[in-house]
């Protein structure tokens, strides 16, 4: 992850790599290592750029025993929350039960919107379990074994129904962002992905 032709010494970058990992804030890492805040604002942010980059490239399909769902980020505000809230930001996601994380922003959760995502990233054959939204619907007829979970009456019917990963998932992304007091929208897609990155390194070997 060290960024050539940065005008911040190698051991500098290092450091500010180290408390980016730790999931410091930047200005937290400046005061850490002793630098301008802006320069570890723009240093952390171009780390974001190469993180998000490495995690878009990622061509791999999940197989097995896989997990979708959906999610909105945003700050707290008055009316309707989850599906239909106005303001948030809409994210698809997929989990492949003890294994990785894969995230889309997306402008609707429409079937048109998540079936093209589903068939691009998961294997035909796969086991993939859903709640009872509506746009689910088509997986019953498609190639792949569909397990719906009702959370109205079961938050898991059965040992293996349930969607508890890419919750959990939802739950983690939400909580660290919340320490930022706040994401420029035109930078949430970084963010998201530098925690989809988060979620699927398992070592410090898969970082450097």
């Amino acid at each position: 992850m060290y960024i050539k032709h940065c005008k911040l010494s190698r051991n500098k970058q290092l450091e500010l790599i180290k408390y980016f990992i730790a999931g410091s804030t930047a200005r937290t890492a400046a005061d850490l290592t002793d630098i301008h805040r802006n320069s570890a604002v723009r240093y952390f942010h171009k780390l974001r750029q190469k993180i998000a980059l490495k995690q878009q490239s990622r061509c791999e399909q999940f197989c097995g025993d896989v997990e979708l769902d959906e999610s909105y980020f945003g700050g707290v505000r008055k009316g309707k929350r989850g599906r239909g809230a106005a303001g948030k930001t809409v994210v698809f996601g997929i989990l492949k039960r003890g294994g990785k994380v894969y995230t889309k922003v997306i402008h609707d959760t429409k079937t048109d919107t998540l079936m093209p995502i589903i068939r691009q990233k998961v294997k035909p054959d796969s086991v993939v379990y859903t709640d009872c939204y509506r746009s689910y619907n088509a997986l019953d007829v498609s190639e792949f074994h569909h397990h719906r979970i009702n959370h109205s009456t079961h938050f898991a019917e059965k040992k293996f129904n349930h969607i508890n990963g890419i919750e959990n998932f939802w739950n983690q992304a939400k909580r660290q962002m919340r320490k930022f007091n706040g994401i420029p929208k035109d930078q949430f897609g970084l963010y998201l992905k530098e925690y989809e990155w988060r979620f699927n390194i398992v070592t410090l070997q898969d970082i450097y």
